[in-house]
């Protein structure tokens, strides 16, 4: 390690090895405390670490989070079992719990209501805008003509660019248009071939603008100033539902018809209450985000799009709606999920490839499927432990074992108090209290 490394500030620090980024983080951030652990959590194999290390800029380590599974899933009449990763130890429980629950009941039901992407060419243009519309309708067929080598792939896919458009939005920004292109990207979640067609959208557009005979000579400069893919995609919908006969959920003494109110008032307040409805809405992505990483997606691209989506009325909502029909209790989400199964390290990271085998290889459509019912069951059995038992019981005898491990507390000790809080109230200072009382009673 080269002397001058050990500052603060360092040049060109994704060109050296990973031994020596460790040993400039530690030196610098790390001085009085143990080395690391990061060398812990390299895998053995050197050919999988060297594919995880290439995932990402500047790997150190890699950061494990547990990958489980939810069994029991009946969804449009075929079994799955659903791999999620996730760290809160209460979500898989309760997607089990809700699995089992709805399985004897005609399990759940899916629908995709619509499959359409779009991204857009940000532009700035100071003349006269019924000029541009006019070049722009002069020009369409060379603007897709120029996207034939990057659309040929996807469209011999079945998918491809569906239409383009440009959009007056100079009531927002001053001189400000769009060309606002709508796509089908198939079984991909199609980022990276969104982006290439609306960079050559962009190029196209500036080129001919300086051909056409149709601004006058202070008029050609058109300012792009960016092309890029939406992650809000409301118009790529997944709907999943289940439903009963009222008097099938009888839940916990409450007889189906008072179970069946107090779930609709439970969805009402979230529907109304922004304050419930973020907390409601984060619970039903605890079941999605845990399937789309397990499956190679972009939770975070999910996760915006999802919350415009609950947001896109005015106000922020219940992604979730309930009804009491003629005695049919029935309850369902309508979600947002620009979701691939090919594409990104889809193809290459093996417990991604692992868990889609798991799913049975599905297209796009069907995963779309499969983590809208993940949210649905997740929300299910939040609501159904909120209205009944209360959500903390279930929630802390799953979290038990979390606090009993960050108590140190050894395998006998985990046994006994695990079976001491079947029948008491789970808390941190509880847990930490009979740890101590079992330890000075020589345990």
């Amino acid at each position: 390690m080269k002397k001058e490394f050990f500052d603060n500030k360092i040049e060109g620090f994704s060109k050296i090895s990973k031994e020596e980024k460790i040993e400039w983080i530690e030196s610098n951030y790390f001085k009085n405390k143990p080395k690391s652990i990061l060398k812990k959590y390299w895998n053995k194999d050197q050919s999988l670490q060297k594919l995880h290390d290439e995932f990402t800029e500047n790997t150190l380590s890699n950061f494990y989070l547990p990958l489980g599974v939810a069994p029991n899933f009946l969804i449009d009449g075929k079994d799955y079992t659903i791999p999620m990763v996730i760290e809160e130890s209460s979500v898989i429980a309760a997607a089990c719990k809700a699995a089992k629950f709805w399985r004897g009941k005609g399990g759940f039901k899916t629908k995709i209501l619509n499959f359409k992407k779009t991204g857009q060419v940000h532009f700035i243009f100071k003349g006269d805008k019924n000029k541009l519309f006019k070049l722009f309708d002069l020009i369409k067929p060379i603007l897709l003509e120029d996207c034939k080598s990057i659309n040929s792939s996807m469209k011999n896919r079945g998918g491809g660019i569906l239409d383009i458009e440009i959009l007056d939005k100079t009531n927002d920004i001053e001189n400000y248009f769009q060309i606002n292109s709508i796509f089908d990207t198939v079984d991909s979640m199609g980022a990276n071939f969104i982006n290439s067609c609306l960079e050559q959208f962009a190029s196209t557009l500036k080129r001919e603008a300086q051909i056409y005979n149709v601004f006058d000579d202070n008029e050609k400069e058109i300012d792009i100033i960016m092309s890029i893919l939406s992650n809000y995609v409301p118009e790529c919908i997944v709907k999943a539902e289940v439903s009963c006969d009222i008097e099938s959920i009888t839940e916990k003494g409450i007889n189906g018809l008072d179970y069946a109110k107090k779930f609709v008032q439970a969805i009402q307040i979230a529907k109304t209450q922004t304050n419930r409805a973020v907390t409601h809405n984060k619970g039903i992505m605890n079941g999605i985000d845990s399937v789309i990483i397990a499956t190679g997606n972009d939770f975070r691209a999910v996760e915006a799009g999802v919350h415009a989506y609950a947001a896109k009325d005015g106000s922020y909502k219940s992604l979730t709606d309930v009804s009491i029909e003629n005695n049919v209790f029935k309850f369902w989400i309508e979600i947002p999920l620009s979701l691939g199964t090919v594409g990104g390290i889809t193809n290459i990271h093996p417990l991604v490839k692992w868990s889609l085998e798991l799913l049975d290889n599905p297209n796009g459509k069907e995963l779309m499927k499969i983590v809208a019912v993940a949210g649905l069951a997740q929300n299910f059995a939040a609501i159904n432990s909120l209205i009944t038992t209360g959500i903390q019981k279930g929630h802390m005898k799953m979290h038990l074992i979390n606090i009993l491990n960050s108590l140190g507390a050894n395998d006998k000790e985990k046994e006994k108090l695990i079976n001491f809080f079947k029948n008491n109230i789970v808390s941190y200072s509880s847990a930490k209290t009979e740890l101590t009382n079992l330890r000075n009673n020589g345990f």
